[in-house]
C-alpha cells in the first residue's frame, strides 16, 4: 500500500510539474504589427471607386440622354431626358480623374483630356452627321480634394444654345447604355 501511495504521489507531482511547465513556459515572441506612419499635413484621399454612392455633383451613366444647361434652358446644369425625345447630348463614358491635380483649372483640363479619347471613338461610330462636341460633368476642386474623382463625358451635336438636338441614341450605344 505504501508503494501505491508513492506511485500515486509521484503521478500527482508529475502532473503538477507538467502543468506548471505549460503555464510558466514563455510564449514565443510575436512581432508586433508595424505602427502606421505618423500622419502628414493632410493625407491625399483615394479616388472614389465608383459612383455607387450619391455624389454631391451631377453624374450620369453611359447611355443617359440629357439636356445640358449651356445649350438648353434647364433648371439644373444637366437633366436626364428620354432618348426618344429631342435632347442636347448623350453620356458616352464615365471616367476617373488622376491624382495630383492642384487647382480648379487643372481639374477641368483633366476632365477635358480624359473625355477626349472617348469622344473621338464615339464620333467615329457615328459615320458622319457631325460636327460633334464634347462636354463633361464632374467634381469641383473641393470634391476632388475630398477624393471624389468620377466624371461624365457627354457628346452633343451643337455647341450653341438652341442648336441641333439629338432625337435618339447615338449609333453604337444601346438603350441600356452599353456599346453595341
Amino acid at each position: 500500500m505504501a508503494r501505491r501511495r508513492m506511485v500515486a504521489t509521484a503521478v500527482v507531482l508529475l502532473l503538477v510539474a507538467a502543468g506548471a511547465v505549460v503555464l510558466l513556459w514563455p510564449e514565443p515572441e510575436r512581432r508586433a504589427a508595424p505602427s502606421p506612419p505618423p500622419p502628414t499635413a493632410s493625407p491625399t484621399p483615394s479616388p472614389s471607386p465608383s459612383p455607387s454612392k450619391v455624389l454631391p455633383y451631377l453624374f450620369f451613366p453611359p447611355g443617359t440622354c440629357l439636356d445640358y444647361q449651356p445649350l438648353s434652358r434647364t433648371t439644373a446644369p444637366a437633366e436626364a431626358r428620354p432618348c426618344e425625345q429631342a435632347h442636347d447630348g448623350e453620356v458616352v463614358a464615365d471616367i476617373v480623374l488622376p491624382e495630383g491635380l492642384t487647382g480648379e483649372t487643372a481639374v477641368q483640363q483633366a476632365m477635358t483630356a480624359a473625355c477626349e479619347p472617348h469622344l473621338v471613338e464615339w464620333e467615329s461610330r457615328q459615320g458622319g452627321g457631325g460636327p460633334y462636341f464634347g462636354r463633361y460633368l464632374g467634381p469641383r476642386l473641393v470634391h476632388y480634394q475630398a477624393g471624389l474623382r468620377d466624371a461624365t463625358c457627354i457628346m452633343a451635336v451643337t455647341d450653341q444654345p438652341g442648336g441641333r438636338r439629338l432625337t435618339g441614341h447615338l449609333k453604337g450605344l444601346g438603350p441600356a447604355g452599353r456599346a453595341e
